[in-house]
């Protein structure tokens, strides 16, 4: 049996893209609390704006402003995380305004809140001691875009004291036997990508990411080409399902938390805000109360599909 004491967090995509969808679910989620499993919580919602530098995420459209996306988590006393994940930062792009102006203000809130920590999303060794130096109060998380597909890296990741939590590549996520044999101090920062649904076989995933950075740098850089069958689908998440290292509620209940972990990210900055709800539906919702949470987000008796 579970131990009542011991919930999944979960660090949820798009606080700057998904702004509006947020306004509404964190008031139901809030109001609603009996609607949503007691077993899980929202740990940190994560993004970043347009136009910064330092991003390595997909790049999408947000109008809101920070100051604005940062009162609404604080509001639901959320950690806020910037997605800093550009993996070909020079010297030179440390000197960034908006993304310097994003961090300050960041950790300025930090200092304010009464415990709640506020954190930065990376991958450039070069951002990381820049951070460290620059803005300590936040912590760090390495991000999943360093593509750590083998154990030994994913346990060296670990073992760097600068890292309060580590994302490794969703292709360990199975490897049983070698996590469960991990520290429980090293379970701690381990943060589960559960809904990936990139190719398990793809041997272009960090090309894939660095084609990204490029652009948000700046410079010019064809799109990569994804070569995975199927691709033209576009993202499914009945496809993610399927994927062999998808973690499932069932996973997370019955396997991951009784083994001590409990952070999992949920990916999809890149998605509409239908399919988010989605992922809060499966991974959050009880399903006898699926159909509420949707009434109140935005089913009504006269909306038409087609």
């Amino acid at each position: 049996m579970l131990d009542q004491e011991i919930k999944a967090t979960y660090h949820l995509p798009g606080l700057f893209e998904f702004y509006d969808f947020y306004r509404v679910f964190l008031q139901l989620y809030r109001s609603k609390r009996e609607w949503f499993y007691d077993w899980c919580q929202i740990g940190s919602i994560y993004g970043a704006p347009m136009d910064c530098i330092w991003g390595g995420g997909r790049i999408e459209e947000s109008q809101v402003e920070a100051d604005q996306a940062f009162a609404l988590a604080q509001e639901y006393d959320i950690s806020i995380r910037l997605t800093f994940s550009n993996s070909l930062l020079e010297e030179t792009d440390l000197r960034d305004k908006k993304c310097n102006e994003l961090c300050r203000l960041l950790e300025m809130m930090a200092n304010k809140s009464d415990g709640r920590k506020h954190g930065i999303i990376v991958h450039s060794e070069l951002l990381c001691n820049y951070i460290r130096e620059r803005y300590p109060v936040l912590y760090l998380v390495s991000s999943t875009t360093k593509v750590l597909t083998k154990f030994q890296e994913l346990k060296a990741e670990l073992e760097r004291e600068e890292f309060s939590f580590v994302v490794p590549d969703f292709r360990l996520n199975k490897d049983i036997e070698e996590l469960d044999n991990l520290e429980q101090k090293y379970k701690d920062k381990v943060e589960f990508l559960c809904n990936e649904a990139c190719w398990f076989e793809c041997q272009d995933r960090k090309e894939c990411y660095q084609s990204v950075s490029r652009k948000n740098l700046g410079l010019k850089a064809d799109d990569h080409i994804c070569v995975a069958p199927d691709s033209k689908r576009g993202y499914r998440f009945s496809d993610a399902m399927k994927n062999p290292g998808f973690i499932g509620i069932n996973d997370i209940r019955d396997t991951y938390l009784p083994m001590g972990f409990t952070n999992y990210k949920i990916e999809g900055r890149s998605l509409g805000s239908a399919l988010i709800l989605e992922f809060l539906l499966y991974y959050m919702t009880k399903p006898e109360y699926q159909l509420s949470v949707r009434e109140e987000i935005y089913l009504d008796n006269t909306l038409d599909l087609f």
